[in-house]
């Protein structure tokens, strides 16, 4: 298969699917050789980069998916009448912060952290798609942990949670030696990032500094 065939048919398999695919599957489905799909998928990037096209293609750790452009947002919204979802809540970046920054984590975990009740708020994050549950901790009582998902990176923009921005010290935090896996985070310093709209499809994204 030549690689302008190759290309068009890694489109029409993301187009086709319309939510994020593994790259194994788009290898499998094509049985070409891994190295030859991506190099596939970076073209089709730049291709629609290049052109000016409405269609974006989104990386999220090995997940690729086809998206609309965030500035046509309005526009998709006004031919779909998509709603606006209720934007997220103060408590809820808390708490998405909390789990983003130091995942797996538990709800007991994230309740130290914060000093309140959290469940209501993770589970808002599990049906908005931003959080999942990850299994279960081989501890007494097998507590939840959860994590982050694909949603989560497409909604604030980046491939990978290696790309989040870093977090100043906050001395009123829990210290690391106090809980596992704890990273000192700033809640309220504005640096962590903000949105005001999280509608499904088409996200709205700003910088509040």
């Amino acid at each position: 298969m030549k690689m302008n065939e190759l290309q068009a048919a890694v489109e029409a398999i993301l187009f086709a699917a319309g939510e994020p695919l593994e790259i194994d599957r788009i290898v499998e489905a094509l049985e070409v050789e891994k190295d030859l799909v991506i190099e596939a998928l970076v073209e089709l990037k730049s291709v629609l980069d290049e052109t000016g096209s409405g269609i974006c293609l989104v990386k999220m750790d090995e997940l690729y998916q086809l998206c609309t452009r965030q500035e046509y947002a309005q526009q998709v919204r006004a031919v779909l009448e998509i709603k606006k979802n209720a934007p997220l809540s103060n408590a809820a970046f808390e708490v998405l912060a909390v789990i983003a920054y130091n995942q797996p984590v538990t709800k007991a975990f994230i309740e130290q952290v914060r000093g309140v009740d959290c469940s209501g708020v993770i589970q808002t994050l599990i049906l908005k798609g931003l959080v999942e549950e990850r299994g279960r901790l081989e501890l007494p009582g097998r507590p939840l942990i959860y994590g982050t998902t694909p949603e989560f990176l497409k909604c604030f923009c980046v491939n990978n949670l290696s790309e989040l921005p870093e977090l100043p010290n906050h001395e009123d935090l829990p210290k690391t030696d106090e809980l596992p896996n704890q990273l000192e985070i700033n809640l309220d310093d504005g640096k962590i990032i903000e949105n005001t709209a999280i509608t499904g499809e088409i996200h709205i994204i700003e910088d509040v500094e």
